[in-house]
């Protein structure tokens, strides 16, 4: 059957209309595009590094991360968000695309291994309700929960509750990105209990200043979670 489908509906490529040979797969052009994270990275944001990783396995920081005090302890990236990259979270946030959520959290699973532990709670950042109900879908939701499914830790996607409808970061400079969301995310009440002294992963689809993501990791930890990582699909970076 599987075939009988393919052969009726041949593969496209995730982001564009090309022939693929397999389903969730990207053509050789968007390929060349995706600029996927790997050898040295910042251990707190995940931005890829020049040089060569430390002899004694110590872990490094970007100049970003050496300057801003980030709430949480470590943090990964599957992609840069240019090229493909950013085509991908665009689609998946604003074109309904939620196809793409699969193959994105392969990616990210795999960037987020060494930083996993056992128990781990994963939670996504969330979305106001009203942009919420106008998207119909959080996609940071979508991510979380492939993610979890993956690396077999509980999900819990209403961990984390956004309790004002922020303006959009596009066009803020970082002070107005970490002001804009002051005291806009909170724990969900009836979800407290679960994170109380436990490793905790949280997703999102792409991370700029960092600022949403230090947002949620102080209101969890300040209701008494464990370490705090993070893990996003795309990583903003200056050169990029």
């Amino acid at each position: 059957m599987q075939s009988l489908l393919q052969l009726i509906y041949p593969p496209q490529c995730l982001t564009c209309d090309a022939a693929v040979t397999a389903d969730f797969a990207l053509c050789s052009a968007c390929w060349r595009e995706a600029v996927f994270i790997a050898g040295v990275t910042c251990d707190k944001c995940g931005v890829p590094l020049p040089g060569d990783a430390p002899h004694d396995g110590s872990a490094v920081l970007c100049d970003d991360c050496l300057m801003i005090a980030r709430p949480w302890d470590r943090g990964r990236a599957a992609l840069l968000y240019s090229g493909t990259g950013r085509k991908m979270v665009l689609a998946l946030k604003h074109a309904d695309r939620i196809d793409l959520a699969r193959p994105a959290a392969q990616w990210m699973a795999k960037a987020a291994a060494p930083i996993l532990l056992p128990g781990m709670l994963v939670a996504p950042i969330p979305l106001h309700w009203l942009r919420l109900l106008k998207r119909k879908y959080n996609q940071a939701g979508l991510l979380a929960g492939q993610v979890a499914k993956l690396a077999a830790l509980e999900h819990c996607p209403d961990l984390l509750l956004r309790t004002r409808r922020t303006p959009t970061q596009e066009g803020r400079d970082r002070d107005g990105r970490f002001a804009n969301l002051a005291e806009a995310i909170r724990i969900n009440p009836r979800r407290a209990a679960a994170l109380q002294g436990r490793p905790l992963l949280l997703v999102d689809d792409v991370m700029t200043s960092g600022a949403t993501l230090a947002a949620a990791a102080d209101a969890c930890l300040a209701a008494g979670s464990g370490p705090v990582s993070v893990l996003v699909m795309a990583r903003v970076a200056k050169d990029a």
